[in-house]
């Protein structure tokens, strides 16, 4: 397990690699962008779902200042439930110029044998990995708010969910570089990183993505150490070459 702190320690050497801050700067503009819009329109309809359901000043006076403070309030709470997929569907996006720029300073010789990525299918995974951890997350909505009352077994909950889906989207980032969709199911050797390393590198991720500020850079951040994990599996023979 040595190996995933490792990569984590080298994409943060890189982190302030100039192509990097560029990627970096973009998926963070690009992120808050689609944060402030959903931020807005979440505002919006949970204020007219709150006047619908008879919260009006005709009912109760002074109803508007509540309304708009409990919309805003949930609207906050729901925005800290979707940043992880907002960031992570981005960096999605842009993880194959992560990816490259980092396999072109660590592994020349892996680099020269990538695929370039359509761009049809950077959107297709941006938006399945999207989908995918809105699923999953509303499934275990229930669950972690049964768990309000123990104070920490909700965040346990989506940090532990969050964990295998980042480590899954994480580890395809790099894998799919080298080896095509159509072909991962038939690899005799399956993925490159293994189920605990897998989680492992989603789980840091997963904190990462809680913590303010570093929560900005921590997709890229995953994405980089992601690249490294990978690569490192491949040379030591863990997976068959690409």
């Amino acid at each position: 397990m040595t190996a995933l702190p490792a990569s984590y320690l080298l994409a943060l050497r890189q982190l302030f690699d100039p192509q990097i801050l560029r990627i970096l700067l973009k998926s963070v503009l690009v992120s808050l962008a689609i944060f402030a819009a959903l931020g807005l329109a979440g505002w919006y309809a949970i204020d007219a779902l709150l006047a619908g359901g008879g919260l009006t000043d005709t009912v109760v006076p002074g109803a508007g200042g509540i309304r708009g403070a409990l919309a805003f309030i949930l609207s906050l709470i729901g925005l800290w439930l979707l940043w992880r997929i907002v960031a992570m569907a981005v960096v999605q996006f842009f993880a194959d110029d992560v990816v490259a720029v980092v396999e072109a300073k660590h592994y020349p010789g892996r680099a020269m044998s990538a695929r370039t990525i359509p761009m049809g299918e950077q959107v297709r995974a941006s938006l399945r990995a999207a989908g995918r951890a809105l699923l999953v997350n509303l499934i275990a909505l229930p669950v972690a708010l049964a768990l309000l009352v123990t104070g920490v077994g909700t965040a346990f909950v989506f940090l532990f969910v969050n964990a295998i889906l980042l480590g899954r989207e994480l580890q395809d980032m790099v894998w799919s570089r080298h080896v095509a969709p159509d072909m991962r199911t038939k690899s005799p050797v399956g993925p490159p990183v293994g189920p605990l390393q897998r989680f492992g590198l989603g789980g840091v991720a997963a904190v990462l993505l809680s913590l303010p500020g570093i929560n900005l850079v921590a997709p890229v951040l995953g994405a980089a150490a992601s690249t490294h994990l990978v690569h490192r599996n491949m040379r030591h023979g863990d997976v068959a070459s690409s």
